[in-house]
């Protein structure tokens, strides 16, 4: 149980040199266990010194860092072409995401070794969007969505200038993994199509889950076998106890497998990839601002698909950044602002030739570091490759099965939304379960924002009610106030060391007020944080007590501090898990 709690705590701000708090999303947990155990099998020791740096002084790597760009590259065909069909989009275009990105990147980046890109996370948001945009006409819906990117670029932009990237600390943890897992089953739904090689009338969720038992007697078998098979590699491939097939990329493998089975069943063009015949001269598309302003009644649309682009892209950047740290042999920390104002010129310039939006990917990261990779270059590299396999190998990108693709793609939505992710959900306690499932089934229902603010909603209403149970004198008012307000009471400072006591309820949205004060604390360099939850403290979430026992953690092992948790252990918890949700009893109370 450690273990899986430890792979989602926080990094402090001010344990390292000037590196702001993080926020640690479950997608920062998805693949974690698997990429560590991959990465300690394959890069060796950090080294005492002269570790790897970004801009001229990377170029030095350049051997190490040209191989693990090609590696990626193989890798981010398949991805791209994916991620673009699963957006509603041309394929073309997912490829074109990833050469931007790869040039812009290491120019602009605070990260290491994080490979940028189109994302899965965004294909429903994209699709929704595309489908919205164009009145159900994909191809005038893509080219309007072109700006609405270039928007969403401009915004993230003036939310890095600002820093008010903090602000998406305050949403709860669980409302946030309900956000990805329902991505991960929009994403499956919406692949049932290509993987069975047969047209749905259908393009929401549950109308795609209702035509899916009629249609699998009318599926190409073909396709479907291509479907499965690929799929089984992607499961098998990364568990297998043969020292050599674990480091072949399970994406490259399946781009081969899916060309020669499909040549070996003669499948029809139409199940096949389309790429123009001359990629550079007809794949590339600009945005039609003019189409998009002369109609009016999409400006509503336009609005909810910035927002939900900026939220989506920004929180994913940040989880994803965060992991890879935690696999970089180096230990090198990025910069979060850096990185998300890196993101916002890449979507901007991904629009203009009508790319997609670009996250940090964790799969393609993954396999950098396992290839060698050392320094952001790497992204400059994948992007010359890609260039070099658009011009040459088009034609034999053009064999790739549709269905292979799909197989990605629901490989990616199942670590998103799996089994295991509701297990572990589940053993936080009912709470969480309870803000999980509705954000995931509000989600699928209606929109990704909406399912946001009602899992949000959830939150509020059951911290209150643990406000309320541990003192009913108080009013509903001041049960809801006391959530939003600073716990912090005052901090008491004494040679060398620091108290910083608690008054009222820890929770996710009064975090910032909590992270000042730490970061104030660190900064004057006290060996000795006690962390002290008084009487009056009626509640502590899980989102808080997560982040202190991260907080604690991270001092220790980078000799920041000794942080002590006072008190804390007098609140019972909603399960067993040591990071549920604290409350106070009327008992203790009293």
């Amino acid at each position: 149980m450690q273990d899986i709690e430890r792979n989602t705590r926080r990094a402090p701000a001010g344990v390292s040199t000037g590196n702001k708090i993080m926020i640690v999303l479950d997608k920062a947990a998805i693949q974690k266990n698997d990429a560590r155990q991959i990465v300690q099998a394959s890069v060796p020791p950090e080294p005492d010194d002269d570790k790897p740096q970004n801009g001229l002084a990377g170029l030095k790597h350049w051997r190490s860092d040209m191989i693990a760009g090609l590696i990626v590259a193989l890798v981010s065909v398949p991805l791209s072409l994916g991620i673009a069909l699963a957006s509603g989009a041309p394929p073309i275009c997912g490829i074109w995401s990833e050469i931007i990105a790869g040039l812009i990147f290491p120019l602009l980046g605070g990260a290491y070794v994080t490979i940028s890109g189109p994302a899965a996370g965004l294909a429903p948001v994209l699709y929704s969007s595309i489908a919205t945009l164009g009145n159900g006409n994909m191809e005038t819906g893509y080219k309007l969505i072109l700006p609405v990117i270039m928007f969403a670029g401009m915004v993230q932009l003036v939310l890095t200038y600002f820093k008010l990237g903090k602000f998406s600390y305050l949403i709860p943890r669980t409302a946030i993994q309900g956000m990805l897992c329902s991505i991960g089953l929009l994403i499956i739904a919406k692949q049932i199509p290509n993987f069975i090689g047969y047209k749905f009338e259908a393009h929401e969720f549950f109308g795609l889950l209702a035509e899916t038992p009629s249609h699998f007697a009318q599926m190409n078998i073909h396709v479907f076998v291509i479907s499965v098979a690929c799929l089984a590699v992607l499961f098998v491939l990364p568990k297998t106890k043969i020292q050599w097939l674990k480091f072949i990329p399970p994406h490259l493998c399946v781009v081969l497998l899916g060309i020669g089975l499909g040549q070996l069943f003669h499948i029809a063009p139409k199940y096949l990839i389309s790429l123009p015949s001359n990629p550079i001269e007809h794949g590339i598309t600009f945005p039609d601002f003019f189409l998009l302003f002369s109609q009016p009644t999409l400006i509503p649309t336009v609005i909810l698909s910035v927002l939900a682009l900026t939220f989506v892209d920004g929180c994913e950047s940040l989880a994803t950044i965060y992991a890879v740290d935690q696999i970089d042999p180096y230990h090198r920390k990025s910069n979060p602002h850096r990185t998300l104002f890196a993101m916002g010129i890449s979507n901007i310039c991904s629009s203009l030739i009508g790319g997609l939006t670009i996250i940090p990917g964790i799969i393609k990261s993954t396999t950098n570091i396992v290839a060698g990779g050392k320094t952001a270059w790497v992204n400059f590299y994948n992007a010359l490759f890609l260039i070099a396999f658009l011009l040459l190998f088009h034609e034999q990108i053009g064999l790739i099965p549709v269905g292979a693709l799909s197989a990605v793609l629901v490989h990616i939505g199942f670590k998103l939304a799996g089994p295991e992710k509701w297990l572990k959900i589940a053993k936080l306690g009912w709470d969480q379960m309870a803000v999980f499932t509705t954000t995931v089934l509000v989600t699928v229902c209606s929109d990704l924002l909406v399912g946001i603010a009602c899992g949000i909603v959830v939150k509020v209403a059951i911290l209150m009610m643990y406000s309320l149970r541990a003192d009913r004198s108080q009013s509903l008012w001041r049960a809801f106030s006391s959530i939003f307000r600073n716990p912090v009471s005052h901090v008491k400072e004494y040679d060398g060391a620091a108290e910083i006591h608690f008054t009222g309820p820890v929770t996710c949205f009064n975090n910032l007020a909590v992270r000042d004060a730490l970061e104030t604390t660190l900064s004057k360099q006290h060996k000795i944080i006690n962390l002290c939850f008084d009487p009056s403290v009626k509640v502590v979430d899980h989102s808080s007590g997560t982040f202190l026992s991260g907080f604690q953690a991270d001092c220790k092992r980078s000799g920041a501090a000794q942080v002590s948790l006072l008190g804390l252990e007098q609140l019972a918890t909603c399960a067993k898990n040591e990071h549920s949700l604290r409350y106070r009893t009327a008992a203790l109370s009293r």
